[in-house]
């Protein structure tokens, strides 16, 4: 089974770009889904967030606050990698799971979504990289309208992420999300044809290998001929 890692910075619209993968017949598997999972009421992560952060992370239904929670570890990083701690080796394990069921079905092709794919180190471990890019003020701007955050809590997330220079440069394929929907929509209709034969790119920003100079040409009326030998 292929599995293709799509990611991007905070609203640079992958939840909209993995809906019209599905909706093309391309499973995708959200890491924020199984984040949701792995700290579901009584669960052991959930006990383990807990013990780690107290019980002011959780809201009057004893689930997880997840506002609360990133206001606290989104300022200081590290009780951010905390968190990451207690949260990704869940999430791998579970994700594991979904890619047996997925593969047990006759699926050869998954989407991986995970907002910190290059963070985490995932991107050695799927074949190849998709970027969902847009320009900051507009990332800013979906954030706060969306999940109804102030700017600097908004830019505290983004100051706990990769820029989006260097994902460019490390990302096989990159859908630029600067426009409407039906923008993106070609765009991952044309990137189709190319992860289902598993033609990948070289990234951006990888080094390409040296090539030596060629060897120097000769002075004009070519090189000095060698003294001739001594007569016997």
């Amino acid at each position: 089974m292929d599995v293709y890692g799509l990611t991007g910075g905070i609203g640079s619209g992958k939840s909209a770009a993995a809906e019209i993968f599905e909706d093309c017949g391309i499973p995708v598997v959200s890491a924020d889904e199984l984040s949701r999972v792995v700290v579901t009421p009584g669960s052991e992560g959930l006990g383990a967030v807990v013990a780690a952060f107290g019980e002011g992370v959780l809201d009057d239904n004893g689930e997880l606050n997840r506002r609360k929670l990133g206001a606290v570890v989104f300022k200081d990083p590290s009780l951010r990698q905390k968190l990451e701690s207690i949260l990704h080796p869940r999430i791998r394990e579970r994700f594991q799971d979904v890619l047996a069921t997925l593969s047990a079905t006759g699926h050869k092709l998954v989407v991986y979504e995970v907002p910190l794919l290059f963070e985490t180190g995932l991107d050695k471990q799927v074949k190849a990289v998709i970027l969902v890019s847009a320009p900051e003020a507009q990332r800013i701007a979906r954030v706060v309208t969306r999940d109804r955050l102030t700017e600097p809590e908004v830019r505290a997330r983004l100051a706990a992420q990769l820029d989006d220079a260097s994902r460019r440069a490390r990302a096989h394929f990159i859908l630029e999300n600067d426009k409407d929907l039906g923008h993106l929509k070609q765009q991952v209709l044309e990137l189709l044809p190319a992860l289902r034969n598993g033609a990948i790119p070289r990234p951006a920003g990888e080094a390409r290998p040296a090539v030596p100079p060629p060897p120097p040409r000769p002075a004009a009326g070519g090189p000095p001929r060698p003294p001739p030998l001594p007569k016997p």
